[in-house]
């Protein structure tokens, strides 16, 4: 229980909630005194001593239950929940069962038979639907995409057509009302199942890539693991950042300015003194960029993308034009809407005018849109920059599309969230993107991001 707890301080701490080793060691002080076999009395012991203002206590209630609840969600076997049922009338309802496609029909088997998912089983769902790479605010998403790689939002629908064979089949109104209750019952069962493991998931992975030695280092948390205090805090840290980079790239452009002698062509032009010097030859001064910026703001991507907005947003006199794109399904232009107001007012405006939804991404068909609608956007001076983890959710990629937008493009560059270990797994198509990009960068945080456009800027 002592590692339990020191867990849960940990996590508590990754979730921006103040944790003291003063407070910690009265947390353990507390429940020796008080014991464990009362929960409530745990909880509010544990709530009394980490837990210094108001606050702070949605984070707490959040990640308790996942630290200190239990991960045994049992359904009910079909043996004790259709006892109302003939040996016929069994016989029938798995004759039907066998009718169905092959996902729904081994969910629905799974569910009459009342089995539990193997932590085997809801490991690799897990890790398929991206868990290792989401913050506990996404974990919803993350539930859902295992549901879906099960079955369970046909399971409605499948059910209703099933009842309807038996029905005409000439089973019981009696039979049919218990097994529509087993099934029920299975099925949200197996859904508690799911959102324990990955609540649990979450928190456990934030408790142990929590460093006390970071601190309070904005710059190097994860942007998957933000509060909404520390996201709010973050935007601020985006300005700072901005005008670092602002003073660099002016600091740049006076060099250029001046001008730097370019050794080569002096030696070469000068072939006809000897090789003595009499004329200096100097490098050309470098233009500022132009940028295309195609953003994907799906649930896995929104934090990773604000950023990389806003980040471009105060940097607009550093770049000679820019174009911005949202997509999710579909492309949007955002332009305008950037241009038209206040950082915090237009990047929010785009994120609320486009809602996230479930299992819709589609970055094949954005990019085949971009190709059809704005390609004359993009020319031999334009570096065109992809913010997303190259998740399509199993769509064609369109990697035709992708190879015709860098060919009109001095240079195409992408930056991602995941690292190279998660490409290729589940839904994303990152291992068939990176090949044709220039540049492909790793942008987990803001100091890998803000590193990642100075780069940018540079070149």
């Amino acid at each position: 229980m002592q590692d339990r707890i020191v867990a849960f301080v940990k996590a508590l701490r990754a979730a921006g909630v103040r944790v003291s080793l003063a407070e910690s060691i009265d947390s353990f002080n507390a429940i020796e005194a008080l014991g464990i076999t009362d929960r409530q009395l745990f909880h509010d012991a544990l709530l009394a001593t980490l837990v210094k203002d108001a606050a702070s206590q949605p984070q707490f209630e959040e990640l308790f239950p996942l630290f200190f609840g239990t991960s045994d969600v049992p359904m009910t076997p079909g043996s004790a929940g259709l006892d109302q049922m003939t040996p016929e009338e069994l016989e029938q309802l798995r004759r039907e069962i066998a009718q169905l496609r092959e996902r729904i029909r081994e969910l629905m088997q799974r569910l009459l038979d009342g089995r539990n998912l193997s932590p085997e089983e809801l490991q690799e769902l897990a890790e398929r639907s991206g868990i290792n790479s989401m913050s506990m605010n996404q974990r919803r998403w993350v539930e859902r995409r295992m549901q879906q790689q099960l079955g369970l939002n046909e399971f409605k629908q499948a059910l209703e057509e099933l009842l309807q064979q038996l029905e005409q089949g000439g089973m019981s109104p009696e039979a049919m009302e218990q097994l529509m209750a087993l099934m029920q019952g299975n099925a949200q069962a197996m859904r508690d199942q799911i959102e324990q493991y990955v609540g649990s998931g979450i928190a456990e992975r934030m408790s142990d890539e929590y460093n006390p030695q970071q601190g309070d280092d904005l710059e190097h948390r994860p942007f998957n693991s933000l509060s909404d205090r520390d996201a709010e805090r973050m935007r601020q840290e985006v300005r700072r950042l901005a005008a670092l980079l602002r003073s660099r790239a002016a600091l740049r452009q006076r060099r250029q300015r001046v001008g730097q002698v370019d050794v080569r062509r002096t030696l070469r032009n000068n072939l006809r003194y000897g090789g003595v010097p009499m004329k200096l030859e100097y490098r050309k001064r470098q233009q500022k960029p132009k940028l295309v910026i195609i953003c994907d703001i799906s649930t896995s991507m929104r934090p990773v993308a604000e950023f990389m907005l806003r980040m471009i947003y105060e940097l607009q006199d550093q770049v000679s034009r820019t174009r911005s794109f949202a997509f999710i399904s579909t492309i949007y232009d955002i332009s305008d809407q950037l241009a038209a107001s206040h950082a915090n007012n237009s990047i929010q405006e785009v994120l609320t005018s486009i809602p996230p939804g479930y299992y819709n991404t589609d970055l094949g068909h954005s990019l085949d849109r971009f190709l059809h609608d704005f390609l004359s956007d993009v020319d031999w001076r334009t570096t065109v920059i992809i913010v997303g983890d190259g998740r399509n959710n199993f769509n064609d990629p369109r990697l035709d599309a992708l190879r015709t937008i860098k060919r009109h493009a001095k240079r195409l560059i992408w930056f991602t969230p995941e690292d190279t270990w998660q490409w290729g797994t589940g839904d994303s198509d990152m291992q068939l993107y990176a090949p044709i990009c220039d540049r492909v960068h790793l942008v987990t945080n803001l100091a890998e991001l803000t590193a990642a456009v100075d780069r940018l800027l540079a070149n």
